[in-house]
């Protein structure tokens, strides 16, 4: 387990589980939205983005944060642990929500620079749809993967709790 990948819908809790299994195991954690966003919320061009997805991939031991459907493919090629956070919709509204009220107007440390937090509208939509739009295509990626990988689906705080628990005992050893 030395290259990890976090997928899930915004506000499901990627940043924070890559955060303690960082914190555990020591092992390197890449933000996505760090390295995607150019200051100002301006968006690479597709090739360059692919190539630097590639280029961090090649690493012996990461913990990769985020989605960006464009680059997926690379990632699952590279991780042996997919962890998939399949959490509801209104848990993550609200998250998100939540998240754009404590740190409008600044940018968080998980985020390009200069990329400072707003709110869109879009992103809600997106959120909002995330459950019936995306996650029956990972689902569908995750089950041909699983005989060849590390698949964990969590869909609750105490499935997270449990994980990480067994994650703390893992590398404890």
């Amino acid at each position: 387990m030395n290259r990890i990948m976090v997928i899930g819908c915004g506000g499901s809790g990627k940043t924070t589980i890559s955060t303690k299994l960082n914190e555990i195991s020591g092992i390197e954690l890449i933000h996505l939205d760090q390295q995607y966003w150019l200051p100002n919320w301006v968006e690479p061009n597709k090739s360059d983005w692919r190539d630097r997805v590639s280029k961090l991939s090649e690493k012996e031991r990461w913990i990769i944060d985020g989605n960006y459907g464009g680059s997926m493919d690379i990632r699952l090629n590279k991780a042996n642990t997919i962890i998939f956070m399949d959490r509801n919709r209104w848990l993550c509204l609200y998250r998100v929500f939540m998240r754009v009220i404590a740190n409008y107007g600044k940018t968080r440390k998980d985020m390009g620079e200069a990329c400072v937090e707003k709110f869109s509208w879009k992103f809600m939509l997106y959120i909002y749809n995330y459950n019936k739009t995306k996650k029956p295509g990972i689902l569908d990626k995750l089950n041909r993967l699983k005989k060849s990988k590390e698949i964990v689906i969590l869909t609750s705080n105490k499935e997270i709790k449990n994980y990480l628990a067994e994650m703390r005992k893992r590398y404890a050893k």
